[in-house]
């Protein structure tokens, strides 16, 4: 019986390897592909954080509201939100105190710019709490 000789390499399940430099392309887009998700996770995760950061303020302000007015608490979460990056501005603070409760309610946008594009986060932190007074 005649041995045939077949040029090139064969791998373990019987098929031709492919030959050197084919498999770069692939190798590229997957490289794109978590550039981008980097790009997006150093640009999101920090504005991510803050929003909670601010969102376990007001809860503990609505937590201890009970002797404090509506201006000084909506002043402090704004002061907060500064200290953090925030864009929130005093408008965007609404709360109101209905009898042993308070309510809060921060609305804001955050702009997250990349190369071609500008994604606009919107947040919109809600707490209706009963107010413990101390």
């Amino acid at each position: 019986m005649a041995r045939q000789v077949v040029r090139g390499r064969r791998s373990r399940s019987g098929s031709a390897a492919p030959a050197r430099g084919q498999g770069k392309l692939g190798c590229v887009l997957w490289l794109a592909v978590l550039a981008v998700f980097v790009l997006i996770a150093v640009k999101a995760v920090p504005v991510k954080v803050a929003s909670a950061q601010l969102y376990d303020y007001m809860e503990d302000q609505a937590r201890y509201a009970g002797n404090t007015g509506t201006e000084v608490l909506r002043r402090r979460i704004v002061e907060r939100a500064e200290s953090l990056d925030l864009p929130v501005r005093p408008q965007d603070v609404t709360l109101e105190k209905r009898g042993g409760r308070v309510v809060m309610r921060c609305r804001y946008t955050v702009e997250l710019e990349f190369p071609f594009y500008t994604y606009r986060w919107t947040f919109d932190h809600r707490i209706d709490r009963p107010v413990f007074i101390i």
